[in-house]
């Protein structure tokens, strides 16, 4: 598989960075995860424009030129493994970059930023859109800044371990007794036909998928209600649902070992999960 690194295209056993590398020691990076139908990128301008918050949420300067041209590595990237056809997926990565001696503080002078992308097959879970998946309920200790998409996945990672441990598909957050998100995907729930989500706040990641279900919502004159669904709420809901860029839009039938609603994918979700299907196919 062939990846870019800081100017290059090399076989992805042969891209090396630095030990001194920021997001090696500290975490001090951001990413990107673009969806791609048919070697079409599918909500590309957003993907960046929250890539451009991330880096001016972290201070991260990376010259114009340098961001510019971005898109058209994934694309070389999707060319050069062939990737024209089917789905796949590109991850962008970029960190302050390295430098030497080890400090808290950013590097002064600064260094050049560390930008790495990566292109690979991608196949939807199409049978857990289908039937639904089961959960668990998890305090979320991720840090107050979750508006920015950054490198640092422990809690997530520790919160996802724990599901596969308890044996279900992922976890419900919840943070001061309202629920947030999952380990890696937004939160939605129905209740009497409207749907409920955080608000986007620096707690919540405002996902390109959440971003595009509220887009639908409006167009097919779904009620929205941006307010936190309380952990005490949460049976009372008809229906609830993953999304995210590769989760796509996904029931959650079954939480802490009771069910949602009915205990299967329900009509709003099933509406929503239709057109975005449309949307994602047609590289909208």
């Amino acid at each position: 598989m062939q990846v870019y690194l800081n100017g290059s295209y090399v076989e992805h056993t042969d891209a090396k960075v630095s030990v001194g590398d920021r997001a090696f020691v500290f975490g001090d990076g951001i990413y990107e995860v673009v969806r791609v139908v048919n070697g079409q990128f599918f909500m590309e301008d957003e993907h960046m424009v929250r890539m451009d918050e991330g880096l001016a949420g972290l201070k991260i300067h990376l010259e114009k030129d340098k961001k510019d041209k971005i898109p058209d590595i994934g694309r070389k990237l999707i060319s050069m493994n062939n990737l024209e056809n089917g789905q796949a997926k590109v991850y962008i990565q970029i960190t302050r970059g390295s430098a030497w001696p080890r400090t808290h503080t950013f590097p002064d002078p600064p260094v050049e930023p560390t930008i790495y992308l990566s292109a690979e097959p991608f196949t939807p879970h199409k049978d857990l859109h289908e039937k639904g998946v089961d959960a668990i309920t998890l305090s979320d200790v991720r840090w107050s800044r979750c508006n920015l998409k950054t490198v640092n996945l422990l809690p997530n990672t520790m919160a996802k371990q724990e599901a596969r441990d308890q044996g279900v598909n992922s976890a419900v957050m919840i943070r001061d007794g309202v629920i947030t998100e999952s380990p890696n995907a937004n939160i939605f729930g129905a209740k009497d036909g409207i749907l409920r989500t955080y608000p986007a706040t620096n707690y919540i990641l405002n996902g390109i998928t959440r971003q595009a279900v509220l887009t639908i919502a409006e167009e097919e004159d779904i009620d929205v209600n941006l307010q936190p669904i309380g952990e005490h709420e949460l049976f009372d809901m008809d229906e609830l649902f993953f999304t995210g860029t590769t989760t796509d839009v996904q029931p959650v039938v079954e939480v802490n070992g009771r069910a949602i609603g009915t205990g299967k994918p329900g009509p709003v979700c099933r509406k929503i999960q239709e057109i975005y299907n449309e949307k994602l196919a047609g590289g909208e």
